[in-house]
């Protein structure tokens, strides 16, 4: 018997969808077997029959069958469904708290950047998305495939990306206030990569209704095959062409969306690509404006620069645990102690504000920085300048080690464990006492210059390690001290690790 339980991915689930090196085990059965238990949660949670539920996709070439067969579960569960087609995950989300749709529950097709063959599904209700404790239920659920008879919910259609994107040009006409109120962009040259995932609305529903040039866009059309790249803010390669475009076409800003659109990426006139800490900083800087004095938080691979980037601003740094559920929730908490936090953000891109339910969406984002980018222009200021403030380090690598255990969890802790004994003994090892995730350690200049951040991967067997110096050359020295440490551990790979720290050696 098929272990439902395999498909969760944190808040999330995520399986391979399509035929390939790998088996499928996101089939429309399983879907059918979701959508039913989903109502099933629902009724529970809210304490109510028949829910309303909404359902979207991304452009995934599994996206279609999925949700038909999600669809049918559902229906046959007794809940009224609403099929949005073509979708955003932030739209997915607004659907629930929109007045005239108000739905009990939604429920998002997309495997956000992975590759084609995969797919999942995300889901909200009017609190937010889900947590790992709800996906587990929804799961063990399905794996029963144990439902009561219910008559048959209605099903019907809607465009409700429009609506989503209505709110979203109506919020920057009413904070830009230009004079020409309705065309607030025009005169900017912006242009956009949608990456084929769902985000070229963007360019069609927002930015040319409020006048600006988009001409130079990429990849707009959905096309789950994802030809030119992937749709990831992330990922090096993918930020290239966006780069590109804003340099070739002379523009005065680009935007990289992720396939689902809850992650974005940007990049400056000059080509600089706003992402990662450059993007937590611009970010940072405008909430600060508008809230001084707030936390920030972000996860734990931020660098030392950024840090001060936001105490210069006026605000805290509160690094947490990745995982974009994970620094939403922190921030939540620091909330509800009455520590006002306005805005959680991951490097990845996943930015989620107060002001907007501490839903992560990229769109929302980018309409934050357009509106400031606007605003600036109106002044006759430039809105990166902000930037020059940020200290950036001269070195940056991640290393991603595999654990050859299937206990892989207990191995990396004990790792992490012996590790931080081991770094307490060392002089000019200086452990974050703030970490909430793994172990980070500093070093001074002349010993490093930087720091190295070891943690264990969140759902795989693996431990990524960050380091960063202020130093040319700084990396390989901390990689060296690394390794003379993790030698001793034969089940996690530092082979990679090990050639860099040992290039100079060698060559």
């Amino acid at each position: 018997m098929f272990d439902y339980k395999q498909l969760q991915n944190g808040s999330d689930i995520r399986g391979v969808a399509m035929e390939g090196s790998e088996r499928v085990n996101l089939t429309p059965e399983a879907a059918k077997r979701i959508g039913s238990a989903f109502v099933l949660w629902l009724e529970k949670k809210a304490g109510r029959k028949s829910p309303r539920i909404s359902c979207g996709r991304d452009s995934r070439l599994s996206g279609p069958a999925l949700a038909e067969a999600f669809t049918e579960g559902a229906l046959s569960a007794g809940a009224d469904v609403t099929d949005f087609g073509l979708c955003s995950t932030p739209a997915m989300f607004m659907s629930t708290v929109t007045e005239g749709y108000m739905y009990d529950g939604s429920a998002m097709i997309t495997a956000s950047h992975l590759p084609p063959n995969r797919n999942g599904l995300k889901f909200f209700t009017r609190s937010g998305g889900l947590e790992k404790a709800d996906i587990t239920e929804i799961l063990t659920m399905a794996g029963s495939g144990i439902f009561p008879k219910a008559a048959r919910g209605n099903r019907d259609q809607a465009d409700f990306l429009s609506v989503y994107a209505e709110q979203l040009t109506e919020k920057i006409k009413k904070e830009v206030a230009a004079p020409d109120y309705d065309h607030p962009l025009k005169g900017f040259h912006i242009v956009v990569d949608a990456g084929n995932g769902a985000g070229g609305f963007f360019v069609e529903k927002v930015l040319l209704p409020l006048g600006a040039d988009t001409s130079g866009s990429l990849y707009l059309e959905p096309d789950g095959n994802f030809p030119n790249h992937t749709p990831n803010p992330e990922d090096e390669h993918a930020m290239g062409f966006i780069v590109k475009a804003v340099k070739e076409n002379r523009a005065d800003f680009g935007i990289l969306f992720d396939t689902d659109v809850d992650r974005a990426g940007a990049v400056a006139p000059d080509g600089r690509e706003l992402n990662k800490n450059r993007l937590i900083a611009l970010v940072s800087a405008l909430i600060l404006e508008e809230h001084p004095g707030t936390i920030i938080v972000t996860d734990s691979i931020t660098s030392r620069g950024l840090a001060e980037f936001i105490k210069q601003k006026g605000g805290i740094h509160h690094r947490f645990k990745r995982g974009y559920r994970n620094v939403i929730n922190e921030s939540i908490r620091l909330n509800s102690e009455g520590r006002d936090s306005q805005i959680a953000i991951e490097t990845s891109g996943h930015a989620a504000l107060l002001e907007n339910y501490f839903l992560d969406d990229g769109a929302y984002l980018i309409t934050k920085i357009l509106i400031k980018l606007a605003k600036s222009r109106n002044s006759g200021e430039d809105l990166f300048k902000i930037l020059d403030d940020l200290k950036e380090p001269a070195e940056s690598y991640e290393f991603r080690m595999n654990i050859g255990t299937p206990d892989f969890k207990a191995y990396g802790n004990r790792i992490i464990k012996l590790l931080t004994a081991y770094a307490a003994g060392r002089d000019g090892w200086d452990i974050a006492p703030d970490n909430h995730e793994g172990i980070r350690v500093s070093f001074k200049r002349g010993d490093g210059d930087g720091w190295f951040l070891l943690r264990l991967s969140l759902h795989d067997p693996l431990m990524p390690l960050n380091i960063e110096s202020d130093s040319i050359g700084g990396s390989r020295i901390i990689a060296k001290k690394l390794v003379e440490f993790l030698v001793q551990f034969s089940e996690l790979d530092i082979s990679k690790l090990e050639r860099f720290a040992h290039y100079d050696d060698e060559s």
